[in-house]
């Protein structure tokens, strides 16, 4: 009977992780209506087909006495959230350029979305990756390693029927494996953020937003940061006693049963967070972390992703090393997405919140009390908000 009831609970403990993997993977209907209606409002009103931004304001785009953001998403309702909260938060929004990167397929609901909700004074600029020169000219390594990792992923462990028809590994061990397969992981959006230097080659220093995060102070001030010659600044996570999020290092992330991984590394090493990163672009062109980053991308893949399973922060800490400068935690709280351990008045004292993890904060599995923390800034009573039926809770 004990034996029975064992077995019970470990299979509902994998249905669990199961839906969630599903949950968390699945485009919600209400955002899929949302980029839908937005494409046909671009396509039917003039309006929404504005130049963003103006002419009288593309000298800024390059002009390096502004604070220049950067965020590479495909989900708009996350997007105007990133861009709400940072606009509304900081005490010289004439002074904010926020740089908006997408892809072909959400170009047009982006851009429809911007133009018809201005953040004025900011400056807001939507581009999708095809727009950018140097993307369409020779071969782009973080391009062909995202179509070798997509073949490899395919395969994987035989898909999720197959992770969760194993009889003998933990629950846990089933829920990463299932976590694996997630697209995000390979989405370019991820990785994209390895070529900053290419795609803005006329700005010296920007600060990347990441579209799970709400941003809860004025960020002017991480342009006064020293980071002594560093490329980028982050928060670390081996500061804390909290397992889940705050006590990462090397060995969290990197396979160190790998003698590639074990011969080149220090499992101890600390780790950092990718999320809210400042990048002296300045200092990065003099390094070779983009070449690094896609030679350890290719020995994953030829591996058969056996030095890391999950996405770009493993060769993140491996491109970056040595080249990372940390900054005060207050500017990056991590982990609302994925335990709820946090409490709200900790997060209410956060520079910026990151929703990292399955529960993102527009899908239902959200933790109902840090949700509002995001949703304070959707207007509810927007007419396409309103028409998809997104709400609150």
């Amino acid at each position: 009977m004990v034996r029975l009831f064992e077995q019970r609970t470990r299979t509902a403990k994998i249905q669990e992780y199961l839906y969630r993997h599903v949950a968390s993977s699945s485009i919600p209907k209400q955002l899929h209506c949302l980029a839908l209606r937005l494409a046909n409002e671009h396509s039917t009103n003039a309006n929404a087909r504005l130049q963003l931004p103006s002419a009288e304001f593309v000298p800024a785009l390059v002009d390096n006495s502004f604070f220049h953001f950067v965020l590479a998403s495909d989900n708009v309702l996350a997007a105007s959230v990133v861009a709400s909260s940072l606009v509304q938060n900081t005490l010289h929004p004439e002074r904010v350029v926020l740089h908006i990167i997408t892809d072909r397929k959400t170009y047009y609901p982006m851009q429809a979305w911007f133009s018809l909700h201005p953040l004025t004074p900011a400056i807001i600029e939507v581009k999708a990756l095809h727009h950018f020169d140097w993307l369409t000219k020779g071969k782009i390594p973080v391009l062909e390693a995202m179509e070798k990792d997509q073949k490899v992923r395919s395969q994987f462990r035989g898909g999720s029927s197959a992770i969760v028809a194993n009889n003998t590994e933990q629950p846990k061990v089933i829920a990463a494996k299932l976590q694996a397969l997630s697209p995000k992981y390979n989405s370019v959006m991820n990785h994209i953020r390895i070529h900053f230097p290419e795609l803005f080659p006329n700005l010296n220093k920007v600060v990347f937003l990441d579209d799970d995060i709400v941003v809860q102070t004025d960020l002017s001030p991480l342009w006064d940061i020293d980071m002594n010659g560093k490329v980028n600044g982050a928060v670390e996570t081996c500061i804390g006693e909290d397992k889940y999020v705050m006590s990462k290092k090397f060995r969290s992330y990197l396979n160190f049963s790998h003698p590639l991984i074990a011969n080149n590394f220090n499992p101890n090493e600390c780790a950092w967070a990718y999320g809210m990163n400042i990048f002296d672009l300045d200092a990065w062109r003099k390094t070779n972390i983009s070449q690094i980053y896609h030679h350890w991308i290719e020995e994953n893949i030829k591996s058969d992703l056996s030095l890391w399973q999950l996405g770009t922060l493993p060769p993140g800490l491996i491109a970056f090393h040595g080249h990372t400068y940390a900054i005060n935690p207050f500017w990056h709280m991590l982990g609302l997405g994925y335990q709820e351990n946090t409490t709200v008045a900790d997060a209410e004292s956060a520079g910026v919140i990151h929703f990292n993890g399955r529960a993102k904060p527009w899908l239902d599995i959200a933790f109902p009390e840090l949700r509002p923390l995001w949703t304070k800034y959707v207007n509810f009573s927007d007419r396409f908000i309103k028409g998809c039926h997104i709400r609150a809770s």
